[in-house]
């Protein structure tokens, strides 16, 4: 395609997307201004779902930490029970659409609008997200439905309905449901993962063919998917665990190879966290844009990595809850905190300090190649396959949302992936500022409902959880 079609396809795309993103932004982001920084209120919303379920549940991310590696590493069967995927495959593929170029590309630009103290929040917010995915994704199980075919379909939307339902408020119950489900759909059409692994191909190859690159990666894609959550989860199984340790070796190679540098690193971010730096608008700005990214990173509180959890073939659902705690350790305490250094150590990011026009991958890439000439191809692997696999989540995610909403059909489901990866296609020729709003707009929003049915079904788990501790000696 020539340039000028190119440059075409991607404004008519950004006019597009434009629109929709300004519009939900505007509500789900309504801000106060905090010593000259814009907070968005939806921060507060998550930042203190994390602390009260951390809390409640008495720190269930400290204590439930060793028991759910014991469950990944020592399976019980349950030969009777529903679903359709095991504890790791479930892990797997949420981890696919939760460890992807969020960790890779976002991280760079938190730490460009926020300074490096942006990693020391998002550290946090992944400590007390470790307890918000634990309550949304053993929810998840115990409030799913089984189709006659064997499939299973759950999801927030499931405990939202049926928690209101329970307390009378029937028709917001089902709103509440219906809204999360339509920006469920939205979050799932992420064509930011097919942007940034395109920029990365041409930053390697010096080939620009973002239409053809996207049809190719949309099509694998499809093959994947159409296949269902049995699918899904024997392809995550084996791509995540080697796609986590090409990427994190890489990384760490050039921590070791800048290792004097890495104690000066480790106090920027600490004196850039709490003010100490004028960078990125000091604490305030370090904080919202540490929590902001971390949320877009390991998702917890959004209830998007419940949707696959919610297919596991188990008979306690707590257990599940135990399981999805392990995501946002892995995704945001070890992956981002690797990629953060990596850029740090490095000093890649500091040209680019409050710079509005910048590929996060691209920084990446950089900090990268100033160790070997070779390593971007190493993240060009790692990309494309972060990429790959978070859209083959984030596409099952979005059918089993359509499917809460068209009652399970199953020529719709195949439908709506088909269409799904028709407009994946398009997703490398969009502009990355205008994916970002969007996407972010999406998640932000499923995280209203969804934190909001938690609150009321925190009595009803931890009733729960002591009833399995109790059965289990934890």
């Amino acid at each position: 395609m020539a340039d000028a079609e190119t440059a075409g396809l991607a404004q008519s795309i950004d006019n597009a997307l434009t629109p929709v993103s300004d519009f939900v932004s505007s509500i789900i982001f309504f801000s106060v201004d905090v010593f000259g920084v814009s907070l968005p209120l939806v921060v507060v919303w998550l930042m203190a779902a994390g602390v009260i379920v951390s809390v409640y549940l008495r720190f269930i991310n400290f204590r439930g930490f060793r028991h759910a590696f014991h469950l990944i590493f020592n399976p019980k069967e349950h030969i009777d029970a529903s679903g359709e995927i095991s504890h790791f495959q479930a892990l797997s593929a949420a981890l696919s659409g939760t460890i992807g170029l969020g960790n890779v590309a976002s991280v760079p630009l938190a730490i460009i609008l926020g300074g490096p103290g942006a990693v020391f929040w998002m550290i946090l917010a992944g400590f007390f997200g470790m307890a918000t995915k634990f309550a949304e994704c053993a929810l998840a199980v115990k409030y799913r439905k089984v189709l006659p075919d064997g499939r299973t379909i759950g999801g927030p939307m499931y405990y939202i309905e049926a928690v209101f339902a329970r307390m009378g408020w029937k028709t917001f119950g089902k709103g509440a449901a219906i809204f999360f489900a339509l920006m469920a759909i939205g979050g799932s059409v992420s064509i930011f993962q097919v942007n940034q692994s395109h920029a990365q191909f041409a930053n390697v190859t010096g080939i620009s063919a973002p239409v053809t690159f996207g049809v190719i990666m949309a099509a694998l894609v499809g093959v994947v998917v159409l296949g269902g959550i049995r699918r899904i989860g024997y392809v995550a199984g084996k791509i995540v665990p080697f796609m986590a340790v090409v990427y994190i070796g890489a990384a760490l190679i050039i921590i070791g190879l800048n290792i004097t540098a890495l104690p000066d690193a480790i106090m920027t971010i600490f004196r850039s966290a709490f003010g100490l730096d004028a960078l990125g608008g000091g604490l305030v700005g370090a904080l919202i844009n540490g929590m902001r990214r971390a949320t877009y990173s390991c998702e917890a509180g959004v209830g998007s990595a419940a949707i696959a959890h919610a297919s596991v073939k188990t008979n306690e659902p707590m257990t599940e809850g135990y399981v999805a705690l392990i995501e946002p350790f892995l995704d945001t305490i070890v992956v981002c905190t690797i990629t953060a250094l990596v850029v740090i150590i490095t000093g890649v990011y500091e040209p680019f300090m409050f710079s509005d026009n910048v590929q996060g991958i691209e920084l990446t890439s950089q900090a990268f190649e100033n160790t070997f000439s070779w390593f971007p191809v190493i993240l060009l692997v790692s990309s494309t396959l972060f990429a790959f696999t978070s859209l083959v989540s984030w596409a099952f995610y979005g059918a089993q949302a359509f499917a809460y909403l068209s009652g399970g059909s199953k020529y719709g489901d195949v439908i709506f992936k088909v269409l799904l990866c028709v407009a994946l296609s398009t997703g490398a020729a969009v502009s990355v500022g205008a994916i970002l709003n969007f996407i972010d707009s999406m998640l932000f929003a499923m995280a209203i409902p969804n934190i909001l049915a938690l609150y009321f079904l925190l009595p009803e788990l931890k009733r729960d959880v002591k009833a399995y501790e109790a059965k289990h000696g934890i």
